[in-house]
């Protein structure tokens, strides 16, 4: 056998290491909530949903199923009457094309920015039309995006801003919160997100008291009283009480979290210093690293010398949104969009890495020079 063989390989994720980190604060969680009869919409749940909207200085927070969930009741809560698209970038996994599509929306595309890699105000005004109702904002890998002059631009247009924080939790811009900034937010807490539950969750935020009651609505049927659907479009999305028991002992450990996602990502941009790898920065409370990405004109070959020295990589995201056969949308010419889809890949990143771990990922990004 040759040597290379004896190499640790770097996992993406270990979702093991997190559990057994928190297992004392998550066996209490589970406890309490078994002792208190409560399994759906309890006081875990309530204060939870208390908890965050606190954190994130907005006046509500909903919690509900799933982070898609959060992201089609957001929208069905704000669209604009007589409105019927939604615009969203395409490079981000397709999740807003899918809560959009089940809303019942039309969805198009606007290109990103080609150093955020988010939509800018700049990339979404040649997507604009007037059946616009509403741009969805994903602050892509961690990054909360300026979107302020976006906001107002789309407000002076009657079309309202949703939020997709599922990545940037945490992430705040001259003192305030992704989220806080547009009409409405959707978040996720799935496992892997910096905020993540034992399972599905999601929440949507808002300070507008008007949304934050129809989206109360929704998810629960479109309920106004028990038994009693008053509006269409209602579902069955709740946050359990045991994920937002579990995520409320995990809400004060965020900060920490996204501290260490940061530290990861600088060290592994400085390995990257005159290389072929080109890792995107992660600095300032801006930027949360929920995932640290690289550009490489030549991806397959980056990975598969990578992978040779123990560090599994993937892609984040590989098509974009108007090439999925599945979304039936019309082709488009976005070429920040396409070029990036080509380069991007993602390295390790997750709080549990060691700094062992972390100096091994550094020495094979070194090697690609």
């Amino acid at each position: 056998m040759t040597a290379i063989l004896d190499i640790p390989t770097i996992p993406m994720n270990d979702l093991a290491r997190g559990i057994a980190r928190d297992r004392e604060r998550l066996a209490s969680a589970f406890a309490r909530v078994l002792d208190s009869g409560y399994v759906v919409m309890g006081p875990n749940h309530n204060a939870f949903q208390d908890a965050l909207a606190v954190y994130l200085g907005v006046t509500h927070v909903l919690g509900v199923a799933s982070g898609t969930d959060a992201l089609e009741l957001a929208i069905k809560a704000v669209m604009p009457t007589g409105r019927t698209s939604v615009v969203t970038a395409a490079n981000a996994g397709g999740y807003t094309s899918v809560a959009a599509k089940r809303a019942g929306y039309s969805v198009r595309y606007a290109d990103v920015d080609p150093e955020s890699l988010c939509v800018s105000l700049e990339t979404l005004v040649p997507s604009l039309a007037d059946d616009v109702g509403v741009v969805v904002v994903t602050h892509l890998y961690g990054n909360l995006t300026d979107i302020r002059d976006l906001v107002m631009y789309c407000h002076a247009r009657g079309i309202r801003v949703v939020e997709d924080c599922a990545q940037a939790i945490g992430a705040t811009l001259d003192g305030k919160f992704a989220g806080s900034f547009g009409d409405i937010a959707a978040t996720s807490f799935y496992p892997t997100k910096n905020l993540g539950a034992i399972g599905d969750g999601g929440a949507i935020a808002t300070s507008n008291d008007e949304f934050a009651a129809r989206v109360a609505q929704l998810r629960q049927y479109g309920w106004s009283t028990k038994y009693h659907v008053e509006i269409p479009g209602g579902t069955n999305s709740r946050l359990d009480e045991m994920q937002a028991a579990f995520l409320l002992e995990r809400l004060p450990l965020l900060s920490g979290f996204n501290t260490r996602r940061r530290e990861i990502i600088e060290r592994y941009r400085a390995a990257a210093e005159s290389g072929p790898l080109r890792v995107l920065p992660a600095l300032g409370e801006h930027h949360v690293g929920h995932l640290a990405v690289a550009l490489t004109s030549h991806r397959a070959d980056a990975r598969a010398a990578l992978l040779a020295l123990g560090v599994q990589t993937d892609v984040h995201f590989p098509i974009p949104d108007y090439a999925q056969p599945g979304f039936g949308s019309d082709r488009q010419a976005l070429p920040t969009t396409e070029r990036i889809s080509q380069e991007i890949l993602s390295l390790p990143c997750f709080p549990e890495l060691t700094d062992v771990e972390i100096q091994q990922v550094c020495d094979a990004i070194e090697s690609l020079k």
